[in-house]
């Protein structure tokens, strides 16, 4: 109810006025006017009047808000979420690429900012629930609901201590370094390998020194077989998480007091509100992808367990047990395709060295970046615009640290695409590079649309469409742009690359769905703080079959020494994208007209098949995922048949390979 305070002050007289000037403490004069601040509500008055009884005021019901209502008020939180966004956006760029305290100080005011407009916004927008919206602003009314990861609680205190969190937690992890063992094996080993003095320094004076980076752990794991200096490279980076778990449970608390209040159970039930489905639904649609996968799984599982009992011993692989996690090459156990040496199922019959192809070759950063760049210019996208190139982060610096994890970024949200990568020349970072860019083509391609529909169909989608072109890089494709002289065609040759692919592929995809699920447990409570790290390798055990090379407790934090837990980054995306991806491939290459295996096929060069990337790539989120789905493929719902299509020769070469073994664990 709306009410003239002039008129109501003027009805009740001098006298009245008075009662109200003393109990406000605020003096002035002239004529009554707004208050000049808001700890004092000022409030001044004519002259004597008589007095009279104060008027009966009617009770004026709110008016029904309309359609143009909704409409306007869309508008203009489109309009401040956009300038909030891209103030976000430029803050983490700066504060990734110089880590600092004050970099890490305008992240988290700008975080502050728009955690709490969405909060506000995301009530106010409640006031429009029983109008009947054209289906567009509906839509948008939708997505504004769960256009926040983290909902930050309406109380301003609690919302600025969220935001510190989130960021401290980050800046934690980006510097993050272990300080080898005096005469331990990791020492001995990088001292052989003639590793930089200053990074084996544990001086924190010493701003090169005060241990060794990520970058460093995560290669000598990949190249390393000394099972006691994998040891200590595995217990050693997962000490940077043990002051994140407090700040980690704080967050949980905050997150989910801010879920509540804007209809959500936790922020896990927010996360999985995202699918064009219900939270329950889309939960049994994960379990329901992974049911496709896992017995092909459990055969890779297995034969990878035999190989390497047969390298570090029965004793330390048991025949039937779980894998211990430092040595399958990569630092969270997510692919193992570092191991491949180790497993190569016909020696002599390799698949193409491309790492010794690009040093060979003479490729730097820029050059691998243009080749994957070529790539999406071949099937008729446009080129990277020129400030791509002028405003990227492909190397890392020799004189600060930074967030070397890749991303993908258009900073204004208008075509400033940019990748912020310290590149290294491996066949790994140039897929890696390939999947980079098919965010920043996505983003390309809708960045004219209303923010709130620049937005992957789904997040699983926005990360596949990079992967998906670069199952294109096939042996085929190599030697056609001069990485490789000559192709391999026999079956040997094609179980190799096969099994190369599978590694990453297939191994990845329990990893992919555990995170989240870990996260949802958490934040549902059925996971409790002292339980944090228990629950964590209880489901890493049941979904990947690994365990940890020593005894863990609950001391440890290990779920915090994965970048996308202290960063707030949901996971599931990945697990969606590793199944998405071979569909997409399979309905490129049909768009191609290919004719043959799916795993020999590249779309390089073929403007049919890029014109169905378009079709998605424009929708953004302004269609249900399953429609978008749909104009790509002609499917409307997640099938991992595609991914067992590809893997068919390999598949059934598992099976001979295991036949007879306990597989499982």
């Amino acid at each position: 109810m709306q009410v003239d305070l002039a008129k109501l002050l003027e009805g009740w007289g001098w006298a009245a006025g008075l009662l109200l000037v003393s109990a406000v403490g605020c003096s002035g004069g002239g004529q009554w006017k707004a208050p000049p601040c808001p700890q004092c509500d000022a409030v001044v008055f004519p002259g004597p009047q008589s007095v009279k009884e104060p008027p009966q005021i009617e009770s004026v019901e709110p008016e029904e808000p309309t359609i143009d209502d909704a409409r306007q008020f869309m508008q203009s939180t489109e309009r401040e979420l956009k300038r909030l966004w891209i103030r976000a956006e430029r803050a983490h760029w700066i504060n990734y690429n110089f880590i600092t305290s004050d970099t890490e100080e305008l992240t988290t005011e700008a975080g502050e900012a728009t955690m709490g407009f969405l909060s506000k916004a995301i009530k106010e927008s409640t006031r429009f629930d029983k109008l009947s919206l054209p289906p567009v602003l509906a839509r948008k009314f939708k997505l504004l609901r769960r256009a926040q990861t983290l909902p930050a609680p309406s109380d301003p205190k609690k919302t600025a201590e969220l935001a510190g969190i989130t960021s401290a937690m980050t800046a934690l992890y980006g510097k993050g370094k272990y300080c080898p063992k005096e005469k331990g094996a990791l020492r001995r080993e990088l001292s052989r390998k003639k590793a930089n003095k200053a990074a084996l320094s544990c001086d924190p004076a010493d701003p090169k020194g005060a241990g060794v980076s990520l970058g460093v752990l995560t290669k000598f794991l990949a190249t390393s077989r000394n099972e006691e200096a994998l040891r200590e490279v595995w217990i050693g980076w997962r000490r940077i998480s043990l002051p994140i778990r407090k700040k980690f449970k704080r967050y949980v608390e905050l997150g989910n007091e801010g879920a509540r209040e804007i209809g959500f159970s936790d922020v896990g039930e927010l996360w999985r509100s995202g699918y064009d489905m219900s939270p329950k639904a889309f939960r049994r649609e994960t379990e329901r992808l992974w049911g496709q996968v896992k017995p092909f799984y459990e055969q890779l599982h297995c034969y990878v367990r035999q190989r390497l009992a047969k390298h570090y011993g029965a004793k330390l692989v048991k025949s039937d047990g779980p894998i211990p996690a430092h040595l399958l090459g990569n630092m969270w156990s997510q692919t193992w395709g570092n191991i491949y040496n180790l497993v190569e199922p016909y020696k002599g019959q390799g698949t193409p060295d491309v790492t010794a192809a690009l040093k060979r070759k003479k490729y730097d950063e820029i050059k691998m970046v243009k080749l994957a760049e070529k790539f999406f210019t071949s099937v008729g996208l446009d080129p990277l615009p020129k400030t791509f190139w002028e405003r990227s982060l492909f190397k890392k610096p020799a004189d600060r640290e930074v967030v070397c994890h890749a991303s993908a970024w258009d900073v204004h949200y208008n075509n400033d695409l940019r990748i912020k990568m310290c590149i290294d020349r491996t066949e790994e970072e140039l897929q890696v590079i390939h999947h980079e860019l098919g965010h920043n083509y996505y983003y390309h391609y809708y960045y004219q649309l209303p923010v709130l529909f620049q937005q992957g169909a789904n997040d699983g989608f926005h990360e596949a469409v990079g992967d998906a072109i670069a199952l294109s890089i096939t042996p085929g494709y190599l030697k056609e742009v001069g990485l490789i002289n000559r192709v391999r065609n026999n079956e040997k040759a094609d179980i190799n690359f096969l099994m190369k692919m599978a590694l990453d592929k297939v191994a990845f995809l329990p990893f992919g769905k555990l995170i989240d699920q870990w996260r949802w447990d958490v934040f549902a409570g059925k996971i409790k703080p002292h339980d944090y790290n228990k629950g964590w390798w209880r489901l890493r055990s049941r979904y990947q079959g690994i365990e940890p090379p020593i005894k863990r407790t609950d001391y440890n934090f290990d779920p915090g020494a994965k970048y996308h837990v202290p960063a707030n980054v949901p996971y599931t995306r990945y697990f969606l994208a590793f199944i998405y991806q071979f569909q997409f491939q399979r309905a490129l290459c049909r768009a191609a007209g290919h004719d043959g295996p799916l795993h020999k096929c590249s779309i390089y060069g073929n403007k049919a098949a890029g014109d169905k990337l378009k079709a998605l790539l424009k929708m953004g989120t302004s269609k249900p995922w399953q429609e978008a789905l749909k104009a790509m493929s002609g499917e409307n719902q997640g099938d991992a048949n595609a991914l067992l299509a590809y893997f068919a020769p390999l598949r059934v070469w598992l099976a001979n390979q295991v036949k007879g073994e306990k597989c499982g664990w």
